[in-house]
């Protein structure tokens, strides 16, 4: 499923890819994509690649950065990530290594109990309204009670926000 997903997906997303990469380099300096070391299932370290969102060597968003974080069009180059092995469609968010230094001995389990996702239960269930450990919980939960059906469910739903977001926008509301 989810290397027929991500390939499919490229696919089907490469005229987006093409615009987006020519937005963000006409934009801002610097390289199209944003690079950073991830770990994954069992603390394997990979590259993550995300659309640069931000002005090199800045903490400012550009104006193309702020539309891609807002739609989440940034993470589309995770596709990679998982035609590659390294992450999965639906799984936790893969972290940062300091972060990993930081978690309790039973947050490290959601590295060892499923693979890295571009998105999951945790994005879904609201995300900046959830705490770190209750977001641990809901990702130890999807590993643990994963279906077919709950990972298309989970996999639909944040493209759908992302359109009912540019519709209402485009509304003016």
């Amino acid at each position: 499923m989810d290397i027929l997903g991500s390939a499919l997906a490229i696919v089907l997303f490469s005229p987006v890819f093409l615009i987006i990469a020519i937005a963000v380099k006409a934009t801002s300096r610097g390289p199209v994509l944003f690079r950073q070391r991830r770990l994954g299932q069992y603390g394997n370290s990979f590259v993550f690649l995300k659309f640069r969102s931000m002005y090199v060597n800045n903490l400012r968003i550009t104006s193309v950065g702020a539309f891609l974080r807002k739609t989440g069009l940034d993470e589309l180059p995770q596709f990679f990530n998982v035609l590659k092995g390294e992450m999965s469609l639906i799984g936790p968010r893969p972290p940062i290594p300091y972060e990993v230094e930081a978690y309790d001995f039973w947050h490290r389990r959601r590295l060892l109990e499923a693979k890295p996702g571009i998105t999951g239960l945790w994005q879904v269930s609201g995300r900046s309204r959830v705490r770190f450990d209750d977001m641990v919980r809901l990702d130890l939960q999807y590993a643990r009670n994963w279906s077919r059906h709950g990972r298309f469910i989970i996999f639909l739903l944040p493209p759908l926000i992302a359109l009912s977001a540019l519709f209402w926008r485009s509304c003016g509301v």
